[in-house]
Protein backbone atom coordinates (compact mmCIF):
# COMPACT_ATOMS: atom_id res chain seq x y z
CA UNK A 1 0.00 0.00 0.00
CA UNK A 2 1.36 3.36 -0.98
CA UNK A 3 2.17 5.64 1.91
CA UNK A 4 3.43 9.16 2.25
CA UNK A 5 5.70 10.13 5.10
CA UNK A 6 5.99 13.73 6.26
CA UNK A 7 8.86 15.12 8.30
CA UNK A 8 10.24 18.46 9.41
CA UNK A 9 7.54 19.58 11.82
CA UNK A 10 8.77 21.34 14.95
CA UNK A 11 8.00 23.90 17.64
CA UNK A 12 9.30 27.33 16.64
CA UNK A 13 8.90 31.00 17.40
CA UNK A 14 6.92 33.47 15.34
CA UNK A 15 9.02 34.71 12.44
CA UNK A 16 11.01 31.49 12.17
CA UNK A 17 11.20 29.22 9.15
CA UNK A 18 10.63 25.51 8.68
CA UNK A 19 10.92 23.12 5.76
CA UNK A 20 8.58 20.16 5.55
CA UNK A 21 9.39 17.10 3.48
CA UNK A 22 7.13 14.40 2.07
CA UNK A 23 8.37 11.21 0.47
CA UNK A 24 8.10 9.19 -1.58
CA UNK A 25 5.80 10.45 -4.28
CA UNK A 26 3.68 7.47 -5.31
CA UNK A 27 3.89 6.32 -8.90
CA UNK A 28 6.20 9.18 -9.94
CA UNK A 29 5.20 8.80 -13.56
CA UNK A 30 1.54 8.61 -12.65
CA UNK A 31 1.18 11.32 -10.02
CA UNK A 32 -0.79 14.28 -11.27
CA UNK A 33 -0.56 16.67 -8.34
CA UNK A 34 0.72 16.71 -4.77
CA UNK A 35 -0.29 19.08 -2.05
CA UNK A 36 -0.04 20.19 1.53
CA UNK A 37 -3.01 20.61 3.80
CA UNK A 38 -3.21 21.47 7.48
CA UNK A 39 -5.63 20.99 10.30
CA UNK A 40 -5.69 22.89 13.57
CA UNK A 41 -7.53 21.53 16.61
CA UNK A 42 -11.26 22.05 16.27
CA UNK A 43 -10.94 23.20 12.67
CA UNK A 44 -11.55 21.65 9.29
CA UNK A 45 -8.69 20.54 7.10
CA UNK A 46 -7.42 23.49 5.10
CA UNK A 47 -5.61 23.72 1.77
CA UNK A 48 -2.11 25.20 1.93
CA UNK A 49 -0.37 24.62 -1.40
CA UNK A 50 -0.12 22.15 -4.24
CA UNK A 51 2.04 21.48 -7.27
CA UNK A 52 1.38 19.73 -10.56
CA UNK A 53 3.98 16.99 -10.63
CA UNK A 54 4.85 17.09 -14.31
CA UNK A 55 4.69 20.83 -15.05
CA UNK A 56 5.59 22.29 -11.66
CA UNK A 57 2.63 24.65 -11.72
CA UNK A 58 1.89 25.77 -8.19
CA UNK A 59 -1.24 26.74 -6.30
CA UNK A 60 -1.38 28.55 -2.95
CA UNK A 61 -3.91 29.54 -0.37
CA UNK A 62 -4.13 33.23 0.43
CA UNK A 63 -2.52 32.63 3.82
CA UNK A 64 0.42 30.79 2.27
CA UNK A 65 1.04 33.06 -0.69
CA UNK A 66 4.20 35.06 -0.24
CA UNK A 67 5.37 33.16 2.84
CA UNK A 68 5.36 29.47 1.80
CA UNK A 69 6.95 27.84 -1.21
CA UNK A 70 6.01 24.39 -2.47
CA UNK A 71 8.48 22.49 -4.61
CA UNK A 72 9.30 18.99 -5.73
CA UNK A 73 12.38 17.02 -6.63
CA UNK A 74 11.31 14.73 -9.43
CA UNK A 75 14.54 12.73 -9.21
CA UNK A 76 14.15 12.04 -5.49
CA UNK A 77 10.36 11.83 -5.75
CA UNK A 78 10.12 14.21 -2.82
CA UNK A 79 7.78 17.08 -2.05
CA UNK A 80 8.75 20.10 0.04
CA UNK A 81 7.07 23.00 1.76
CA UNK A 82 9.37 25.86 2.75
CA UNK A 83 7.61 28.01 5.31
CA UNK A 84 8.92 31.44 6.28
CA UNK A 85 7.77 34.16 8.64
CA UNK A 86 5.67 31.66 10.55
CA UNK A 87 2.78 32.93 12.62
CA UNK A 88 0.95 31.39 15.58
CA UNK A 89 -2.06 30.85 13.33
CA UNK A 90 0.07 28.50 11.23
CA UNK A 91 0.02 26.04 14.12
CA UNK A 92 -1.51 22.79 12.86
CA UNK A 93 -0.83 19.26 11.77
CA UNK A 94 0.44 19.43 8.20
CA UNK A 95 -0.50 16.65 5.81
CA UNK A 96 0.99 15.67 2.50
CA UNK A 97 -1.36 14.31 -0.15
CA UNK A 98 -1.06 12.84 -3.62
CA UNK A 99 -3.48 12.64 -6.52
CA UNK A 100 -2.85 9.68 -8.82
CA UNK A 101 -5.84 10.23 -11.08
CA UNK A 102 -6.27 12.31 -14.19
CA UNK A 103 -7.19 14.96 -15.10
CA UNK A 104 -6.44 17.47 -12.36
CA UNK A 105 -9.82 18.93 -11.48
CA UNK A 106 -9.35 21.03 -8.37
CA UNK A 107 -5.87 21.00 -6.85
CA UNK A 108 -7.11 23.09 -3.89
CA UNK A 109 -9.72 20.56 -2.80
CA UNK A 110 -8.91 17.67 -0.50
CA UNK A 111 -11.35 15.55 -2.53
CA UNK A 112 -8.80 15.64 -5.34
CA UNK A 113 -6.34 13.46 -3.42
CA UNK A 114 -6.36 9.72 -2.85
CA UNK A 115 -3.23 9.13 -0.79
CA UNK A 116 -2.44 10.89 2.48
CA UNK A 117 0.36 10.93 5.01
CA UNK A 118 -0.01 10.72 8.77
CA UNK A 119 0.89 14.37 9.32
CA UNK A 120 3.61 16.33 11.05
CA UNK A 121 3.00 18.84 13.84
CA UNK A 122 3.99 22.46 13.41
CA UNK A 123 3.67 24.67 16.48
CA UNK A 124 4.40 28.39 16.33
CA UNK A 125 4.66 30.37 19.56
CA UNK A 126 4.18 34.11 19.75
Amino acid sequence: QEQLIESGGDSVQAGDSLKLTCAPAPRPFGTSVMGWFRQAPGSERQFVASIAWRTGRTYYSNSALGRFTISRDAIKNTLYLQMSNLKPEDTAVYYCAADISWPIENPRSDREYEIWGQGTQVTVSA
